[in-house]
């Protein structure tokens, strides 16, 4: 039986948030729970982020431990999962070699995904070459671990297809070799994006408007009560609208019925205090006071294991440390692989040698 694998992870510029925590480290955790795979590699894309902070690299380099042990702190167990750190895997970068020769340009600048990305990193006249082909990079990643798996959102669908043209390109060419992916989209779609705190669509860091996971309680407190609700909702008496308010929007991704029972027990349930707000009567300050009730409910925990794992750094370099060993024995294998179906193994190739001999015997 062919084994399940999945490969995700993340590009180290920043603290994570509860973006990332809703759109796919909660997820993360249920999977490697959920006993249905046989291996998971969660990355620490530090090269690709390279491709477009190659003039500052200490951001790319200071944020891996902060990404670390944010991936500890919501309970991604190193015993299950292997984290590892993508620049230690060399062979990833020889994969991409090989691959960049299956791909033209015309079809990289038809990605939607890179040509959002470019326009989004103001690169239209002046592109670095490795952000421009990391659809290809990312190919290399999903391709080295076999993996069948990729956790991502609707936007990721086209990197995924690009992998996938990819697989079948080299097959059809050098023979069945690799593992063609399929995406496992999140299941919670009211939360698939998490807007920042000001309502804007997107939480980033420079935005300035994202609740980070290693947040303090005073932190926490003071985002959601500046947080962005219903403009035309100026007193308690009038109706307020709940589509596209941002604090029903995270009440949404992280309330709990028994929440209600713990901190608000006049509602039994997040529709009742929908209905409530919609018909008036009940002011931003108590919903924004119930939220961040949730919010801290939700987060101590991971704070707290975080923490942990902040007082033992030599562990979790260690963690990291043997992960990418682990990941790099196996994108050893899959290179040995692809090297064989190419017949550029020259030197492990007895055919090749005997092949060569009786050619120029004489």
């Amino acid at each position: 039986m062919n084994k399940k694998i999945i490969l995700t992870g993340d590009r180290p510029t920043g603290r994570l948030h509860i973006g990332h925590y809703v759109g796919s480290l909660r997820g993360r955790v249920e999977l490697q729970d959920s006993g249905k795979f046989d291996e998971i590699y969660i990355m620490i894309a530090d090269a690709q982020a390279l491709t477009d902070n190659a003039e500052h690299p200490e951001k790319v380099r200071n944020n891996i431990m902060e990404v670390a042990l944010d991936y500890l702190g919501v309970g991604l167990d190193p015993n299950k999962v292997t984290i590892l750190i993508q620049s230690q895997i060399p062979e990833l970068t020889e994969l991409t070699f090989y691959y960049m020769n299956l791909v033209t340009v015309s079809r990289l600048q038809r990605n939607p995904t890179v040509k959002s990305e470019i326009q989004m990193r103001n690169f239209e006249s002046s592109i670095p070459v490795g952000f421009f082909t990391y659809p290809i990079s990312q190919a290399s990643d999903i391709t080295a671990f076999d993996a069948t798996t990729v956790p991502a959102g609707e936007d990721q669908e086209p990197m995924l297809e690009q992998t996938r043209e990819i697989v079948r390109k080299f097959n059809s060419v050098y023979g069945e070799t690799l593992v063609e992916p399929e995406i496992l989209l999140p299941s919670n779609k009211a939360a698939l994006r998490l807007p920042g705190t000001d309502g804007k669509a997107k939480m980033s860091k420079s935005l300035g408007n994202c609740i980070y996971l290693a947040d303090t309680e005073e932190e926490i407190r003071t985002k959601v009560m500046s947080m962005f609700t219903d403009p035309n909702h100026l007193r308690v008496q009038d109706p307020g609208q709940v589509e596209g308010n941002t604090v029903f929007t995270y009440l949404d991704a992280f309330c709990k019925d028994e929440y209600f029972a713990e901190f608000l027990p006049d509602y039994a349930n997040l529709e009742e205090l929908k209905a409530h707000y919609r018909r008036g009567g009940l002011g931003d300050v108590k919903v924004k006071k119930f939220l961040n009730k949730v919010m801290l409910e939700t987060l101590a925990p991971i704070r707290a294991r975080r923490g942990e794992y902040e007082k033992k750094i030599p562990e979790v370099y260690e963690i990291l440390h043997q992960g990418s060993i682990a990941a790099e024995k196996k994108a050893a294998a899959t290179l040995d692989r692809v090297k064989n179906a190419m017949k550029i193994n020259y030197f492990d190739n007895e055919e090749m040698l005997a092949d060569a001999a009786a050619k120029y015997a004489k």
